[in-house]
């Protein structure tokens, strides 16, 4: 006969039972609240996001040939509950952003803003080495239209990040950061917006 130690106690027990079912409550939680808050519909909910969704349902992730759809959550979130939810609680700041920042609903000036955007989530992709770009994508299973499209991908490309070279598929286009200037990209906005020489230096500054 087993002896159950002494400090094993029936109140302990239910403790124990209380805890693991608490736990698993938890995790549940966070699997269905990394699920809704990782969906197209919720990130869009803020008008400024909807200007960044626009060229997104125009480009092949939202309307792939294969008819295999990647949403918001599946390039932009981290694969497993516990670094999905650190993602979410990271995305913390864009929402203090929005709340307390510039008016990132303005068209224009969201535009101005998204260099830095841009930027920011390209590093995010490297350090992450395109992890969420691998969950659809296999490396030796790449065959584009080109002949030599799987051998660039097997030896030309080994050691790289996919964002090193895949960018500006999904939003709006924004050169690479070595390229980019902005007084060049603050001239194009002011043109495209109608703006007046100089105006979008003055928003940049507000």
């Amino acid at each position: 006969m087993i002896r159950i130690p002494e400090i094993i106690t029936r109140h302990v027990l239910i403790a124990l039972l209380l805890g693991g079912v608490t736990g698993m409550a938890f995790t549940l939680f966070l699997i269905e609240f990394d699920r809704l808050t990782g969906t197209e519909a919720f990130c869009t909910g803020c008008h400024s996001m909807e200007l960044v969704a626009v060229p997104y349902r125009e480009s092949a992730h939202y309307n792939p040939v294969s008819g295999v759809r990647a949403s918001c959550g599946d390039c932009h979130v981290s694969e497993g509950v516990f670094a999905a939810t650190w993602d979410h609680i990271r995305g913390g700041k864009d929402l203090f952003a929005q709340l307390f920042g510039p008016d990132y609903d303005d068209p224009a000036i969201n535009a101005l803003h998204l260099p830095e955007a841009a930027f920011a989530v390209r590093q995010w992709f490297r350090r992450s080495d395109s992890a969420t770009c691998k969950r659809c994508h296999t490396l030796d299973a790449i065959n584009g239209t080109r002949a030599d499209t799987l051998m660039i991908h097997q030896q030309d490309a080994r050691g790289g990040s996919c964002i090193d070279c895949h960018y500006n598929l999904v939003h709006r286009r924004v050169p690479d950061r070595k390229t980019f200037k902005r007084d060049k990209w603050n001239r194009m906005i002011e043109r495209e917006f109608d703006m007046p020489p100089g105006e979008a230096d003055k928003l940049l500054r507000q």
